[in-house]
């Protein structure tokens, strides 16, 4: 049951990706077994159709790999989707940067079948020149007007790699991989954390590839035969001494075969994407230039400050996220941030925790260690694009939700938490009736200013009788001492916990999912629960595994993860 819910919509986005690729290798692979390759196929053998039908998946996958980036796109579509899809399609939206990836690795695996055939191929192109017979004959056909010649290797006494390296395909080929191979190596996670800067600018690259792999056909090596009908190849190619000799009869029964190149085909699959593109990039050119205006700076504990800001015609989602650039710091660093206020204030605001060169160098420019930070000194320019849709979008579609944060992933709910809170209190109809909320907080100064919104809903749910709306539980991983215990025991009956101050006990250790999963099915029969995590990779296999092994014919749990 959980695996039906939580895994397979997406297995079945992936095996009709997948079908694709394998029917257009298929498609392209028989298509030049076609006569009119005949002859180019006695030369390169098996590496024409397979270099081919390689290329062709490029092009399919290149087509692709643009869509799932273009962010306002992915949000519109959610937005409309809305009406007419269950939540299990729209769910597949929130996975769109691993589809990125996917399709990314596909794009590697076909660039190194087309590149491994080309190499090949231009080996085959040089030998066929002291191969005896038809091969000979067909690569010392004359260069003419009409496009007689088939090999574009034109002399013997040459080095294939030589003669790639003369071509538009062969420069252009060695381009966009050597551009490919850099953006790959960049996009590792190691890559992305420590040296985002780098794997900002190569991703960029993009554009080099895409145009590179535009005009990598211009030069139609790839050859086809144009006169089939009166130079049957399968009657020919045994008579190729005779070829364009006339008969007793004065006609000619095999004239000289003619050919002309392929024309490129990579800008007829990628020009409806690179539109949509480039209409995404001017949406978010035109944000980026609308005057966004610092409210508020307020310095956090824990190296985190907080910017409240206000933008004309700014709505937002619960969850959702913007990106930021600071021009002051870089003129080209946009960096992805969770929005922490909520839908309802009249403000828009984001937690930054200071941990690198970028984070630190806006600190700085917006005086956050400075004593006057309240009052009218010249801030930066900042512009933001965004927002965009998260998963988090679909809280109020569950009547039981259960939030999970570990680490920095608590900022989203900080948002969805406040806007919970004020859709609660004015809408009685409202279809969640229950929330959870767990926090994995790896040491006792992480996270601080989370607490000040945890007491606030304290306070409000005291006052307004609602008190089993929502249950949070905090897990601290690490950072206490014998002293630390010895005063936990001491306080251990108090009203309040000892550590955070708020009402619900702090756990130490971490939580077991085995134990959660069960009480949270057993306490909501026969429920449809959403299960919302943000943090790192490894605990989000584990949550994705207790939701498929703990949803029963009953209670269904629903997973989804925070993707930005």
């Amino acid at each position: 049951m959980g695996r039906l819910l939580n895994d397979i919509p997406r297995w079945i986005v992936i095996a009709v990706w997948i079908a694709g690729n394998i029917g257009m290798f298929v498609y392209t692979y028989f298509r030049y077994m076609g006569d009119e390759f005949y002859y180019l196929r006695l030369i390169l053998g098996e590496g024409l159709p397979v270099a081919r039908a390689g290329a062709s998946c490029l092009n399919l996958n290149c087509m692709l790999i643009l869509l799932p980036v273009c962010r306002n796109l992915t949000s519109f579509s959610r937005g409309s989707l809305k009406r007419c899809c269950n939540k299990t399609v729209l769910r597949q939206l929130d996975k769109q940067l691993t589809f990125h990836r996917y399709i990314a690795y596909m794009i590697c695996l076909h660039t190194a079948i087309h590149l491994g055939a080309h190499v090949f191929n231009a080996e085959r192109f040089l030998d066929s020149y002291s191969q005896p017979g038809i091969l000979s004959a067909l690569s010392l056909l004359p260069t003419t007007p009409d496009g007689t010649f088939i090999n574009f290797i034109r002399t013997a006494a040459t080095d294939p790699i030589r003669e790639m390296c003369k071509t538009t395909a062969g420069v252009t080929g060695i381009i966009i991989t050597l551009v490919l191979i850099l953006m790959m190596s960049s996009s590792t996670e190691t890559i992305r954390r420590s040296y985002f800067e780098v794997f900002w600018f190569t991703h960029h690259l993009f554009v080099v590839f895409f145009i590179g792999a535009s005009i990598h056909g211009l030069g139609e090596i790839v050859r086809y035969q144009t006169n089939i009908d009166v130079h049957n190849p399968h009657v020919c190619k045994d008579k190729y001494t005779e070829w364009g000799k006339k008969a007793d009869d004065g006609k000619v029964e095999c004239p000289l075969p003619q050919f002309a190149g392929s024309p490129p085909q990579f800008w007829k699959w990628c020009i409806g994407p690179v539109v949509f593109y480039l209409m995404e990039r001017g949406v978010r050119f035109y944000r980026s230039m609308q005057q966004v205006v610092i409210l508020k700076v307020v310095k956090h504990p824990s190296n985190v400050f907080e910017l409240q800001m206000r933008k004309k015609g700014f709505t937002m989602g619960p969850g959702q996220y913007i990106f930021i650039k600071c021009p002051t710091v870089s003129h080209f660093e946009w960096h992805p941030f969770t929005l922490t206020s909520a839908p309802d204030d009249d403000y828009f605001s984001v937690h930054i925790r200071q941990v690198g060169n970028w984070t630190n160098a806006v600190a700085k420019a917006v005086h956050v260690d400075s004593e006057e930070v309240e009052k009218n000194l010249k801030l930066p320019r900042i512009s933001v694009d965004g927002p965009f849709g998260t998963a988090t979008e679909d809280i109020f579609n569950y009547e039981v939700d259960v939030f999970i944060a570990a680490g920095i992933g608590v900022t989203p709910f900080a948002s969805v938490l406040r806007h919970i809170w004020f859709k609660e209190t004015k809408d009685a109809s409202m279809e969640l009736k229950k929330v959870y909320f767990y926090w994995i907080c790896p040491d006792l100064n992480s996270f601080e200013w989370l607490h000040n919104l945890l007491r606030e809903y304290d306070t409000k749910m005291a006052e307004s009788g609602k008190t089993n709306f929502l249950s949070y539980f905090i897990y601290l991983t690490q950072g206490w001492d014998k002293n630390l215990a010895k005063n936990i025991v001491l306080h251990e009956n108090e009203e309040f916990d000892p550590i955070t101050g708020l009402q619900q006990k702090t756990h130490y250790g971490r939580p077991n999912w085995n134990k959660i999963f069960p009480a949270i099915a057993e306490a909501h029969p026969e429920k449809e629960i959403g299960v919302f995590f943000c943090g790192p990779k490894g605990l989000s296999k584990t949550l994705h595994k207790a939701c498929n092994q703990h949803s029963k014919s009953g209670t269904k749990f629903y997973y989804n993860k925070e993707s930005f």
